[in-house]
């Protein structure tokens, strides 16, 4: 067992029948998180933690038990908690899409818990953190605390783009088609925009906490600022999915309505059809009757029976394009 002492707190990994359980260590190097090749981290990434690395958050560095199921729970709420050695964050973030979820979109949490030298994170899925222009010019583990919150928000913006993205080509579908099931896609976006917009509310009464605690937290006055920026995009990204949600609930109807209508034209279609087929078969059927009827010694019999076939589907087909039925 390898033990790295980081002032107050213990960061160390286990190793058991040669596995190693910590996933990810990190160190910021040059204003940059970088992966770490020694060993060890300031920067420490559980990914679906099994018991043994749970045992070790939970008695070794004091992490709370059900704080630490909250990060792995995706319905928890976003919340802030202050513990003797540390400050415990639970934020929401997007849940990584698969086609297989058949457009519906969920949120997940995220456990990031802040020692005094070093910042762990908890997530129940392998994601990808740290990408994107907010893990730049990164200073101290204060930095990567607020960055990571920033990053959920701007996954949250990248997410209802998409959506946004996917009902304007389901909406091109439904206007010529009779199925349902474009109009359940619908249905489930306009779900996951409620899943959504109340894991951003979530996130925006976490960030008014962080305001609200910056001293205590130990906020340097440019992480303040950017705190500042963070509640800026959060409140316009909430507002933004509040205006995607609303117009797509308003639309529904709408929508459902036109399903409707294209089936109704579909159906007045195949009727007009169907007598424009059954007048020249009641044609056929009076001149083939087992009884005497005029014309059935005539020898151009079939092609005058076959001219009243024809002028009869051609006066229905006229009357179709005259009164636009």
């Amino acid at each position: 067992m390898k033990i790295f002492q980081k002032s107050s707190c213990f960061i160390h990994t286990q190793k058991i029948d040669s596995e190693i359980y910590m996933l990810r260590m990190l160190n910021i190097v040059e204003g940059r998180l970088i992966e770490s090749q020694n060993g060890s981290g300031s920067v420490y990434v559980y990914i679906s933690p099994d018991e043994n690395e749970r045992k070790f958050l939970v008695e070794q560095l004091k992490i709370d038990e059900h704080t630490l199921n909250s990060s792995l729970d995706p319905d928890e709420p976003s919340r802030l908690e202050f513990e003797p050695e540390h400050v415990a964050m639970i934020f929401k973030r997007p849940k990584r899409y698969d086609a297989q979820d058949k457009f519906l979109f969920k949120a997940s949490s995220t456990g990031a818990f802040m020692f005094k030298d070093s910042l762990v994170i908890i997530v129940a899925e392998d994601v990808p953190l740290f990408e994107g222009r907010s893990f730049t010019k990164i200073q101290s583990i204060q930095d990567v605390f607020l960055r990571l919150v920033n990053r959920s928000i701007s996954h949250f913006v990248e997410h209802i783009r998409g959506i946004n993205a996917m009902s304007s080509e389901l909406e091109e579908q439904i206007y010529v088609s009779m199925e349902n099931k474009h109009l359940v896609h619908l249905f489930t976006l306009e779900k996951s925009l409620v899943y959504y917009l109340n894991a951003i509310n979530s996130n925006g009464a976490l960030i008014e906490k962080l305001k609200n605690n910056t001293a205590k937290i130990g906020f340097s006055p440019e992480n303040i600022e950017f705190l500042d920026d963070i509640m800026i995009e959060n409140n316009q990204c909430r507002m933004q999915t509040e205006i995607y949600s609303q117009v797509l609930a308003s639309m529904m109807d709408a929508r459902a309505s036109i399903v409707s209508n294209n089936l109704n034209i579909r159906i007045k279609a195949l009727t007009i059809i169907t007598i424009v087929i059954m007048l020249p078969t009641l044609i056929v059927s009076l001149f083939s009757m087992n009884v005497r009827i005029p014309l059935s010694t005539h020898h151009h019999a079939f092609w005058i029976i076959f001219t009243l076939c024809a002028i009869s589907a051609a006066i229905v087909g006229f009357l179709w394009w005259r009164k636009k039925w």
